[in-house]
């Protein structure tokens, strides 16, 4: 069984591994800070909590499609490299809005900022291959899985602190996590460039060729492009309904569950960040355990058994925050959850990589991340609007009893189809 150590020998990715450690960092501190201007405007509300996530979220698809053609035909390590340099740029002009109370110009920001994340993250998930053998792919998508979810542990427990502090706040997060981007662009810049090398004058020419094409033949045929290419693999068509799946209960919770824990303990984001800590720990611990395991397991098998798990876990976290809150139970539970959730991400994202040929990645990134995010949005306002009338305990349980029901369902057709084919 292939070891973690010897993947981080590989000098090209440990530089990526690092570097996205210090950029999820960094994020977290901006998402909680970016919590806390909310809850001081709005209290309460799942709408306007969705209404600002609603600003990551679309330059899915108005941004994704071009990026993914960008992607396809440059060097993606100077990709990610430009990409961290001007994030890191954006991200520091909030403080100045925030000061002068633009508010508008701070969602402008936000926007720019996750449109250009839009040409990072295909480009990061397809350069992965380039760095690593195909047999260390199962271990460095693991491995991948932790760096995001260790950032975000230390990134939760350092926002929950941070952004309750006068005189640091909100204003500290944005520069910290302005400062991860720059560190990030500095150890991507030590990544030898896999394949031909180019120069980043060379891509910028390229981008512009790109991107003409790209807008001549539109968004939505670039979309209609990747999803041609998505369904001709029945691998894909299975991670695309696995993702609808999961990021439609994602975007169901996401908001309520933010006011659900709020109302509960009566912090903006402390206790947020407390969770929070609980959960991506949970899920580095269950992304290092099944990297060890997972090799010996069936992929499929695995998503399903962790949908399973998933569903009982919600329904736990909840029941025990409605009859019970008390933080220290609700952390530990929040753990579980995410070592619930961890084989899922890190099976399809696996399988992803084992499917598609390497000249049609960064589009198959984000076609499938257009698909998923789209789920995730029109799910989020759903639930945000049908708070103001259900109440948020029942929508976090129906969320768990799909997920369950949806898992057991899956193992139920698998242990079918086998049976049949041993007959």
């Amino acid at each position: 069984m292939t070891r973690f150590r010897e993947v981080l020998q590989n000098r090209n990715f440990l530089f990526l591994w690092l570097g996205q450690f210090i950029s999820n960092f960094g994020d977290r501190l901006n998402q909680m800070a970016l919590v806390a201007l909310v809850y001081q405007s709005n209290p309460g509300s799942e709408v306007a909590l969705a209404k600002l996530i609603s600003f990551t979220i679309i330059p899915v698809f108005l941004i994704g499609p071009i990026a993914g053609a960008w992607v396809d035909r440059l060097n993606r390590r100077n990709v990610m490299l430009i990409s961290d340099v001007l994030r890191g740029v954006l991200v520091l002009s909030i403080p100045l809005f925030i000061a002068m109370r633009q508010i508008l110009l701070v969602y402008l920001v936000i926007f720019l900022t996750f449109s250009i994340s839009r040409f990072f993250i295909p480009s990061k998930m397809a350069i992965i291959p380039e760095l690593v053998t195909k047999d260390k792919l199962l271990i460095a998508n693991t491995l991948q899985d932790a760096t995001h979810t260790v950032g975000n542990v230390v990134g939760l427990v350092a926002a929950g602190i941070i952004v309750n502090i006068a005189a640091i706040g909100a204003i500290g997060g944005f520069y910290i996590d302005s400062l991860t981007f720059f560190v990030s662009a500095g150890l991507i810049a030590m990544i030898a460039r896999p394949g031909p090398a180019a120069k980043v004058s060379e891509d910028l020419i390229k981008t512009k060729e790109a991107l003409t094409s790209s807008i001549r033949r539109s968004i939505v045929g670039e979309i209609r492009q990747g999803l041609k290419v998505l369904t001709e693999y029945s691998t894909m068509r299975f991670i695309i309904a696995v993702f609808v799946l999961l990021m439609a209960g994602v975007g169901t919770v996401s908001c309520v569950i933010i006011v659900f824990i709020q109302n509960a303990f009566g912090t903006s984001t402390r206790d947020l960040g407390f969770l929070g800590m609980f959960f991506v720990a949970g899920l580095f611990a269950g992304s290092i355990i099944y990297g060890k395991l997972g090799q010996e397991i069936r992929k499929r098998e695995a998503i399903y058994a962790s949908f399973i798990t998933t569903g009982i876990a919600i329904a736990a976290f909840t029941i025990s925050i409605k009859l019970y809150p008390n933080i220290f139970l609700a952390g530990v539970l929040s753990g579980l959850l995410g070592m619930a959730v961890s084989p899922i991400m890190v099976s399809t994202n696996t399988l992803t990589h084992e499917t598609i040929p390497q000249e049609a990645r960064g589009r198959i990134f984000s076609s499938l991340e257009a698909v998923i995010h789209l789920a995730f949005l029109v799910f989020m306002f759903v639930a945000a609007y049908a708070a103001k009338f259900i109440d948020r305990f029942w929508i976090l349980i129906a969320v768990g009893a799909i997920f369950t029901a949806g898992g057991i369902w899956g193992i139920a057709r698998v242990s079918s189809k086998r049976t049949a084919g041993e007959k």
